[in-house]
C-alpha cells in the first residue's frame, strides 16, 4: 500500500547500527540473523533489546535456549550481514567464531561482542520484541563500526 511504502522510505533515511545475533539451537547447532533493530534499554539493570519479525524462521532456533550473543558488526563486515541476513544457506559456512560466556557464537571480527540471556520476549505489531540482560560484553579491537542507511551498508565518516 501507499503508507507502507511510504512508511519504509521515511525510515530507510534513519541510519542504524548492524548486529547478527548468534545462538545455539535445539540440535546443538549455531545459529543467527543480521537485525538492523538493536537498540541499548537500561543502564540499570544493563538491558539490549531487538525486534525480529513474526515470520523469521530463524528467531526460534535464536531464542530456543534462552541466551543469544549480539555481535555488533565491523565495518568491513557487510558480506558477512548480508550472509546472515539470507534465510535457507547454512549461514556459518567458513565463518570463524568462538563460544561466548553463554555458548552463543561470537564472530570474529566483530566490533563488540554483548552475551545476554532473555528478560522479555512479547509480540507488537508484525514483530518480536526480545529484550536481553546483559552478562558479558567485550570489545576485541578498536574498529569501526557497520551502518546501515537507506538500503545500504556504509562506514562510518567522521564529520566536524
Amino acid at each position: 500500500t501507499a503508507v507502507r511504502e511510504k512508511f519504509r522510505d521515511a525510515l530507510a533515511h534513519f541510519g542504524s547500527g548492524v548486529v547478527i545475533v548468534t545462538a545455539i539451537d535445539g540440535d546443538g547447532a549455531p545459529a543467527g540473523m543480521t537485525v538492523g533493530s538493536f537498540t541499548s534499554i537500561s543502564l540499570e539493570p544493563p538491558l539490549v533489546g531487538f525486534f525480529a519479525a513474526h515470520t523469521s524462521t530463524t528467531l526460534p532456533r535464536v531464542l530456543h535456549h534462552g541466551d543469544f550473543c549480539v555481535n555488533v558488526l565491523a565495518e568491513e563486515q557487510h558480506q558477512l550481514a548480508r550472509g546472515f541476513a539470507r534465510s535457507g544457506a547454512d549461514k556459518f559456512s567458513g565463518v570463524e567464531w568462538t563460544a561466548g560466556t553463554n555458548g552463543a557464537p561470537r564472530l570474529a571480527g566483530a566490533h563488540a561482542w554483548i552475551d545476554c540471556s532473555i528478560d522479555e520476549h512479547r509480540p507488537i505489531g508484525d514483530h518480536d520484541l526480545i529484550v536481553g540482560a546483559v552478562d558479558a560484553l567485550a570489545v576485541p579491537a578498536e574498529t569501526e563500526p557497520l551502518l546501515f542507511h537507506r538500503s545500504l551498508f556504509h562506514g562510518l565518516r567522521e564529520t566536524r
